[in-house]
């Protein structure tokens, strides 16, 4: 019978989607993680003491 090769093919692919999708998320964060570790944040610049704004 032909359903259950087309069942198998259909799981197959739903979990092929799903592991890619998985994947994707975990590549993209651990990216956005390293360009933060990699760029310190900008330092401010210090006020003068006493300084007052106009």
């Amino acid at each position: 019978m032909v359903l259950w090769p087309a069942v198998a093919l259909v799981g197959f692919l739903v979990l092929t989607g799903l592991v890619i999708a998985m994947g994707t998320s975990t590549t993209a964060r651990y990216e956005r993680e390293q360009r933060a570790a990699a760029s310190p944040a900008p330092a401010r610049a210090a006020e003068p003491v006493g300084a007052r704004a106009a």
